[in-house]
Formats: C-alpha cells, structure tokens, sequence
C-alpha cells in the first residue's frame, strides 16, 4: 500500500507540470514490496527511482527509495540530483547543492 501511494504522489507531481510541457515517457512497475519508476517530460525533466521495503514485518518495516530527478534551470543549465530516502531520511546529492562543513 505504501508503494501506491508513493508512485501515486509521484505521478500527480508529474501531471502537474505546466499545460505546455508533456509526458514523453512514463514507465513504471510496481509490486507489492518494491516499485520502480522512469519518466520524461519535454522540457528535458527526468526523474527514474526504485523503492524496497525492509525489515518487512517488523517494528523497524521501512521503505528505502534511490532515485535521481534531473532538469533545465532558467539559466540554461542541466542539473541533476541523486538522492536516497528511507529510515535516515531524504539524502540529496548534487554538484549544485550545498555540502555542511565537516563535524
């Protein structure tokens, strides 16, 4: 159930994209302890993840999702971001976001 409401999150920030900008490519499969999806808008946005549930049937049950979302800024520039979200929350990376200083 967690996976359906995830991918259906995920799609209806797809829809909600601006009326000029179209789905060019929509693929997904999604089981019942893991889901994967790959889409493309034509404003060059891409977003591809896979999801995996842990410790099924447990009190530690979570789900881990790796994933990257790439597109066009207003300057003209591609910029992508890999992340990871599960038990230790969302961990973007990305060559155009801030790193914390050391501890």
């Amino acid at each position: 159930m967690k996976f359906i409401i995830v991918f259906a999150a995920l799609f209806a920030l797809a829809l909600a994209a601006p009326s000029d900008v179209e789905i060019v490519r929509s693929d997904s499969e999604v089981g019942p302890e893991s889901f994967s999806f790959d889409s493309e808008t034509s404003d060059g946005t891409k977003h591809s993840a896979q999801g995996q549930l842990n410790n099924i049937g447990t009190e530690q049950e979570a789900i881990a999702v790796r994933g990257s979302y790439s597109f066009v800024a207003d300057d003209g520039q591609t910029y992508t971001v890999t992340y990871v979200a599960d038990e230790n929350g969302f961990q973007p990376q990305g060559a155009h976001l801030p790193v914390a200083p050391e501890a």
